[in-house]
């Protein structure tokens, strides 16, 4: 078994309240969850109205395709216009 980790730091331009923050965080993470079927979270950085901190996981059979996995999640965020990729970390741990 493979359980793929992935920590990501995003910048969210234009927040003005936490409020506009979690709604953009929440529509993420739901989007991501559905499309790609990993789990996901905010994991940090909760109370800062630009940042925002979330983690992702899998679990597969393969290294190889929980590296695909998490690189189609990196891709998929990276995509969306109202977010920027400050900062990413991946491992993946075979149990």
């Amino acid at each position: 078994m493979v359980v793929g980790a992935l920590n990501l730091t995003l910048y969210i331009g234009g927040m003005k309240s936490l409020k506009d923050k979690r709604s953009v965080v929440k529509s993420l993470l739901t989007k991501v969850r559905s499309k790609l079927n990993v789990s996901a979270a905010e994991t940090g950085r909760q109370d800062e109205w630009n940042r925002c901190e979330l983690g992702f996981c899998c679990v597969t059979n393969e290294a190889s395709h929980a590296e695909s996995i998490l690189q189609s999640v990196i891709n998929f965020i990276d995509s969306d216009g109202r977010v920027e990729i400050i900062n990413s970390y991946s491992e993946t741990i075979h149990i």
